[in-house]
């Protein structure tokens, strides 16, 4: 008999944002503005809500509804322990979500390095699954190259860079001319304007320390 779908384990990056109280408005506007400034990497993205910090009560039908109508789609709630707030958020239409355990099983094989020598258009997406991605070229603004592991970039980056994009916090991103209108590695992220001007249009490495992103120059 031929099976109609299946059911299956899968690993995804999602957004979360944190609440630290419970203004829902000024959370809202705070999404539209992400939105506003990289509608192409946050537009209709799916964001998880963090409501571990916020002690009042949640009106969970209105935070659905704001973060829907600030341009993201909302998928669950983390951080709520209490048995009768997670009954109000499923009523809402949200999962529970909880932080994933470690996993005791192997990193992923490591494949051989991607390499594009073209350049990388703006609409163009490009992922290197499991590697290492060389762009020997331009990334046009639009555009988004991503990779599970480092990310070089010889040439101008003015679309989106995303290294470690399967939460490996040891990925970098090289480049020799920043000019991002984001770059993230393991799921923290720089918009432009976080982007120090010194560094801008300079040869840099970025890394992640401690849960943040870090910037050096480096010489040619």
């Amino acid at each position: 008999m031929t099976k109609s779908a299946e059911l299956k384990g899968g690993s995804y990056t999602l957004s979360a944002l944190h609440l630290v109280d419970g203004d829902i408005p000024k959370a809202a506007d705070f999404l539209k503005q992400k939105v506003d400034q990289a509608p192409h990497f946050f537009a209709a993205a799916p964001v998880v809500i963090d409501i571990s910090q916020v002690s009042d009560t949640i009106d969970f039908e209105q935070l659905k509804h704001s973060v829907s109508e600030a341009g993201m789609i909302p998928v669950g709630i983390s951080g709520c322990k209490a048995g009768p707030l997670q009954q109000q958020a499923k009523a809402a239409g949200f999962a529970i979500m909880n932080a994933a355990r470690q996993a005791k099983a192997s990193e992923p094989v490591m494949e051989p390095t991607r390499i594009i020598r073209n350049p990388v258009r703006s609409g163009q997406q490009i992922y290197a699954k499991n590697c290492d991605l060389v762009v020997m070229n331009n990334v046009s603004a639009g555009a988004e190259i991503i990779a599970d592991g480092c990310i070089h970039i010889y040439g101008t980056l003015r679309g989106r860079a995303i290294a470690g994009a399967n939460g490996h916090g040891e990925a970098k991103i090289f480049c020799h001319n920043l000019q991002a209108e984001l770059v993230s590695i393991a799921g923290s992220y720089w918009l432009s304007d976080k982007i120090h001007p010194e560094f801008w249009g300079k040869n840099v490495v970025i890394s992640l320390a401690e849960n943040n992103l870090n910037i050096e120059q480096l010489a040619l």
